[in-house]
């Protein structure tokens, strides 16, 4: 007999491995799931023990070679189904359709084989036809094309296997028995619980309505899923069930039970909500694993080390994402910041998993994860986070074994090269440090390419991280040349600041063209705080080009907070939203930031929440800045804009500063309020204002002060001007001629 385990996405080896143990054979994925042969008594050894899969087909025939709807009729109306549904039964059709192309609706396939089974049965039967029953119907058939490919089956299961049946109520964030199931599968947890003699201690400080917790417990005392609860197979109505070989199967697994609840069993359950707490109990109650559980109201971000187990052991939980705590202020960044110092510093010896649906909230907690586990859960890609947190005594031995290897890499000497950097970058420190501590800065530029033999800039962030940015090398200069000059510079580096080498990240800037620069380079998605003027920002140093902080705009981002009050401010080209987080601390009236990139949005608003600004007065728009200002009509008091040199993103037309900058700059100060101020700034080096905008606007070019004492060896790294509405009077004035009498504003 051939049967078909229907799988969610990334659980097919987990299936397969209950087919395995089922007693199946020939096993191996398909689509949608898992194919294996076994008898009876393995089938129902899978209906009694799978955890995962969500219901079982049992095979009945297949063609290769079918390739319309009329052929599809006449293959199904030759199977035999007469020994499968009378007319006294009702009966149901489901389908699945992949790559077809003569079925334009795949319901289309679901009818065409509901018309063969009547038309058999009519045949058979002296025209007498079973009645269709969707809802309730006492056989279940499914129809499965795959391209020229169909396969016909009978529900084996019934839906819904993966359903124990002890879920009362449940939270609104509610996690499925099969997907917790599939997350213990992943955990060391039940890796342990199969190598060892007693059942590991288990946590869950996140347990919503209890379900990891109780599957755990299912898990651990050998309960057979499928008997948890009573429920009727769809096998019960089959002409192939054999009640004996069934009530003998289910003996065995009941006797397997038995022995199982006289197991030492601990795991731990807590939720911040007694609501939850209460509904989780009253499942394991259903389920006969409450007296396995510990169930209490705990907030995980307040417990102290009198809370943790005694022992060592496994977490495995579900934190919430994808909203705010609706118990607190803070945003769901700060939730993981606090989970992953709590397990740093309670947790030690303990090995731990996260489910999270959001992967770049996992960044945020300060551990790096040993392996991750995609999963699916209600069509949100996952990701299970695996981490070993090292007791006291391991992380001492790893400390001191670093600092045992630093201190020989240090004790070394400098070859020439990196000797020759080491002496300018101490040059540099020397001058700027003593600056940017007067003026607060925490975050800036101590070296940009100052030797040609050493291309790359390189910033210090807080005095902890530091970004170096290779300028890539000429085509002359050999790769082995190239990458020797690239590691001088970071020995250099790391002598002259004393940041530590795992935090200097180093990437290679290359010129970017259209869309280039916006690429994800990595998939760290480590993200840092960081701060400036009163504010704190994200930064990347991993996964794209740039941080996420244009330093060089540090004088314009402060200039924008003091012009800012009381005005209403748009952003164009807004990236992440550093500005605008200015804008709104200096008490802007309103904010509107505008990108063509969905990640940098999201970006500037977590920026914005980091920050407070969650007012209802800001707001985000993702569109092409050019389209956004001709299809808008709102006015502003501020306009910061700030476009790249060049674009050539998809679906839209390039973008040239240069060329383009009278069509940008007139389409901006259309939506200037006439006594407003607009801040325009561009990276390009050659950039030359047109003449058109110095005869129609007041321009002033205001770039010597807004090039920080950091950035004053290359004082080309951005122009900043600011642009205003010229008065009536001024206009009439250029109109009569007369002016010789205006003093022009300073060209680049």
């Amino acid at each position: 007999m051939i049967f078909f385990a229907t799988s969610a996405l990334y659980m097919n080896d987990i299936v397969e491995q209950e087919a395995l143990n089922a007693g199946g054979t020939d096993i191996r994925t398909v689509s949608g799931g898992v194919e294996f042969a076994t008898d009876l008594a393995g089938a129902y050894r899978f209906c009694l023990w799978s955890r995962t899969s969500t219901r079982l087909l049992l095979g009945l025939f297949e063609d290769e070679d079918i390739r319309s709807a009329d052929e599809l009729y006449e293959a199904s109306v030759m199977i035999p189904w007469e020994k499968w549904v009378t007319p006294e039964q009702t009966f149901s059709v489901s389908e699945t359709v992949k790559n077809c192309s003569y079925l334009k609706n795949s319901h289309f396939g679901a009818i065409r084989l509901k018309d063969a089974i009547v038309d058999r049965i009519r045949e058979k039967f002296d025209d007498q036809r079973p009645m269709v029953d969707k809802e309730n119907s006492d056989v279940t058939f499914h129809l499965h094309i795959d391209g020229d490919h169909v396969s016909w089956y009978v529900d084996f299961s019934g839906k819904g296997l993966y359903k124990r049946g002890y879920r009362a109520e449940q939270t609104e964030a509610v996690l499925s028995e099969y997907l917790s199931a599939s997350v213990l599968f992943r955990s060391d947890w039940r890796k342990a619980m199969e190598k060892e003699e007693q059942v590991p201690l288990l946590l869950d400080p996140f347990c919503g309505a209890g379900t990891l917790a109780i599957e755990a417990a299912l898990w651990a005392t050998e309960q057979a899923p499928g008997l948890v609860v009573a429920r009727r197979f769809a096998f019960f109505g089959l002409p192939v069930h054999d009640p004996d070989l069934w009530d003998d199967l289910v003996d065995e697994a009941l006797a397997k039970g038995e022995e199982g609840q006289k197991k030492q069993v601990q795991i731990h359950a807590w939720d911040i909500d007694p609501r939850a707490i209460a509904m989780a109990k009253a499942n394991a109650k259903i389920a006969k694993v409450d007296q396995f559980i510990d169930f209490q109201v705990k907030d995980f971000t307040k417990i102290t080390k009198e809370d943790v187990p005694a022992g060592l052991g496994y977490v495995v939980t579900d934190p919430p994402y994808g909203v705010r705590l609706s118990s607190s202020d803070q945003p769901m960044e700060m939730l993981y910041r606090v989970i992953g110092r709590q397990f740093n510093s309670l947790f030690g010896g303990w090995h731990i998993a996260i489910l999270c649906g959001q992967q770049e909230l996992l960044s945020f907690i300060d551990m790096k994860p040993d392996r991750t586990n995609t999963v699916n859960n209600g069509g949100i890609p996952c990701q299970i986070a695996h981490y070993y947190v090292f007791s006291d005594d391991e992380r001492q031995a790893m400390i001191d074994r670093a600092i045992l290897k630093k201190n020989e890499r240090l004790a070394q000497p400098l070859s020439d090269g990196a000797q020759m950097a080491y002496n300018r970058l101490k040059k540099n420190l020397e001058r700027v440090v003593p600056l940017m501590e007067k003026q607060g800065v925490t975050c800036y530029r101590i070296y940009d390419a100052d030797m040609p033999e050493y291309s790359a800039a390189i910033d210090l962030y807080e005095n902890k991280y530091i970004s170096l940015q290779e300028y890539a090398a000429p085509s002359t200069i050999e790769v082995e040349d190239a990458l020797k000059r690239l590691n001088e510079l970071i020995d250099a580096t790391e002598r002259a600041t004393g940041i530590d080498r795992d935090m200097i990240f180093v990437k290679q800037r290359t010129q970017q063209r259209g869309d280039n620069q916006y690429e994800k380079l990595g998939q760290g998605s480590k993200f840092y705080l960081v701060n400036e003027n009163g504010a704190r920002y994200m930064v990347n140093f991993t996964d794209y080009l740039d941080t996420g902080l244009f330093l060089d705009h540090r004088p314009i981002r402060a200039e924008i907070a003091k012009m800012a009050e009381g005005k209403r401010f748009l952003n164009l080209f807004c990236y992440t939203g550093s500005a605008t987080v200015q804008a709104a601390k200096g008490k802007a009236l309103s904010t509107v930031s505008v990108d063509a990139s969905a990640t940098y949005l999201d970006w500037a608003g977590k920026n914005m929440e980091l920050n407070g600004l969650t007012q209802m007065n800001h707001f985000f728009y993702r569109s092409d800045c050019i389209q956004y200002l001709y299809d808008t009509y709102d006015r502003f008091d501020l306009i910061f804009c700030d476009p790249p040199t060049f674009s050539n993103s998809k679906g839209r037309d390039s973008f040239d500063v240069d060329r383009d900058q009278v069509k940008l700059i007139k389409a901006c100060m259309m939506h200037l309020d006439p006594k407003g101020t607009m801040v325009f700034s561009c990276n390009y080096r050659k950039f030359k204002m047109d003449e058109s905008l110095l005869e129609e606007y007041d321009i002033e070019n205001i770039t010597p002060r807004t090039i920080g004492d950091d950035f004053e060896r290359d004082p080309k790294i951005h122009y900043c001007f600011l642009i205003k509405h010229r008065s009536l009077a001024k206009k009439v004035h250029i109109k009569q001629g007369r002016t010789l009498t205006l003093k022009k504003t300073e060209e680049v």
